[in-house]
């Protein structure tokens, strides 16, 4: 797998905005696979408004953004903010590709994929300011630093390639959150999967869960009783095989 963009056809191309979109276009046509089932990945023949790419084989749609930077970062640029929440709440949300690349070089840095169940609209963040000439045409931005990690499946990470039997397996670790009854359901599920993560452990306890209260109230302030709502999502994440129920209050993170 090559890890650079440059293409003789970016000569054809005056905007430099169009130049990249046909770059990482074709970089991903001849490279990427589907982290579903691993099979190529096809071009929709025309800019459908909701997808770039779909498999043959799963019927799954990939949206591709990309960003001209040496860093991933925490937020991704996106277009109108109100197109975007419709997207993502609606039935036929796609996943997303990923990629960043450093503009000196064109060499790709990172390149990972996201499924669409992961998305909810607190992760939209609308942008201070319109367009010109369109004050109220609000775009926004994809805030990717509340995806947990286990749910960024990375091809290319920090400029290494990962192995293809990685990559589907990760994909499938948390597909049940496909099966979340609700937008606030799943929600918490994965601020719950991030505050596990965020304890960099292997084995913990339901205190050292407790210690995220302050901050799932912030996430949840309807709710009251944030220890039982963890202690509900865990055993949620337990029966998913997420976790593994080690004894009274103690859990082991499954790899």
């Amino acid at each position: 797998m090559t890890l650079n963009l440059f293409s003789t056809m970016s000569d054809n191309y005056r905007s430099n905005s169009q130049k990249i979109r046909v770059l990482t276009e074709n970089w991903v046509n001849e490279h990427i696979y589907c982290p579903s089932c691993g099979c190529a990945v096809n071009e929709y023949e025309n800019n459908r408004p909701v997808a770039d790419f779909y498999c043959k084989n799963c019927n799954e749609d990939y949206e591709l953004k990309s960003k001209n930077s040496k860093m991933l970062g925490k937020t991704i640029s996106d277009g109108a903010y109100n197109s975007m929440i419709d997207r993502i709440t609606s039935e036929t949300n796609p996943n997303f590709f990923f990629l960043n690349y450093d503009k000196s070089s064109y060499d790709i840095v990172n390149f990972l994929a996201v499924p669409s169940y992961l998305f909810v609209p607190n992760m939209i963040i609308p942008r201070k300011k319109g367009i010109p000439n369109r004050p109220n045409y609000i775009m926004c931005n994809i805030d990717i630093s509340n995806i947990p990690s286990s749910g960024k499946v990375f091809y290319i990470k920090d400029k290494q390639v990962q192995s293809k039997t990685k990559i589907l397996d990760e994909w499938n670790k948390i597909s049940f959150l496909k099966e979340s009854s609700s937008i606030q359901s799943k929600g918490w599920l994965l601020d719950i999967i991030k505050c596990i993560e965020k304890l960099e452990k292997v084995n913990f306890s339901l205190n050292d869960m407790y210690q995220f209260e302050k901050y799932l109230k912030i996430r949840h302030p309807e709710n009251n009783n944030i220890q039982a709502k963890i202690r509900q999502q865990l055993q949620i994440l337990r029966d998913k095989n997420y976790l593994k129920f080690e004894s009274r209050g103690k859990y082991i993170l499954r790899k």
